[in-house]
């Protein structure tokens, strides 16, 4: 990544802002980046954004806990790191801001697109796109059929059934627990496994793909429309689409 929008010795590590296999030493330098920019006076969002286009692993161990960074190798999920990399500088970036970015998206000054592109590097942008298309609107898009599934079944003063299975069935074509089925089949995972907050991401990614893959091109752009409007309709953060 080159320096546009960056503070001074803020270069992306990885040139681009590609990931690369766990454990790079390149986690370090960012954190450490992070640190001593705060110590420099850099704005934090302009910090944060310059460690995260340097960070490298695509996932990690941290602390008993699991962070997958990466969805389905191609799907960047921008805030997880930021949360990862905002816990290392505690006490140093307001509460209230770290809060309102974490639970709304939205960083305390505006940025451009462009901006926000320098400053992760091409290739976190580009994957940061796959998982605003590929995540972000894939669940807008099932919240938006759920809504409108709610709604005939109220005007019919019907309000029994499994809206989410409705939704499922009219989005993809199949049963929620047949496409999890495949799913899991796909990543080579056991009936028996106990599916987290990062396998569910997974497989909202692999929905959107069954969807581009099943669906005709119109009706995939006319579904995109649909969630659009609900990810707007709902607040949601910039996207920086």
């Amino acid at each position: 990544m080159d320096d546009r929008g960056s503070s001074a010795n803020g270069p992306n590590a990885t040139g681009g802002g590609e990931l690369c296999p766990a454990g790079n030493p390149a986690d370090a330098t960012a954190i450490a980046h992070l640190k001593e920019a705060l110590a420099r006076g850099i704005q934090w969002q302009t910090a944060l954004l310059e460690s995260i286009g340097m960070w490298c692993s695509p996932a990690e161990l941290y602390r008993g806990r699991r962070y997958k960074y990466l969805i389905g190798d191609e799907a960047f999920d921008w805030l997880l790191l930021a949360e990862r990399l905002l816990g290392e500088v505690r006490g140093t970036v307001p509460e209230d801001e770290i809060s309102e970015l974490l639970f709304s998206g939205r960083l305390p000054t505006k940025l451009t697109k462009e901006d926000f592109r320098n400053l992760l590097g091409n290739a976190k942008y580009k994957a940061h796109l796959n998982f605003v298309y590929g995540v972000v609107v894939e669940e807008a898009l099932l919240m938006a059929v759920e809504e409108e599934v709610h709604k005939e079944r109220s005007i019919m003063g019907y309000e029994g059934g499994d809206v989410t299975e409705e939704a499922f069935s009219r989005v993809y074509g199949a049963a929620r627990k047949e496409l999890l089925t495949r799913f899991q089949e796909q990543k080579g995972m056991t009936p028996s496994h106990s599916v987290n907050l990062a396998d569910m991401r997974e497989f909202t990614y692999w929905l959107f793909k069954y969807r581009l893959e099943t669906c005709d091109p119109e009706r995939v752009a006319s579904d995109t429309r649909k969630a659009l409007q609900q990810v707007r309709k709902a607040g949601a953060q910039n996207l920086y689409l």
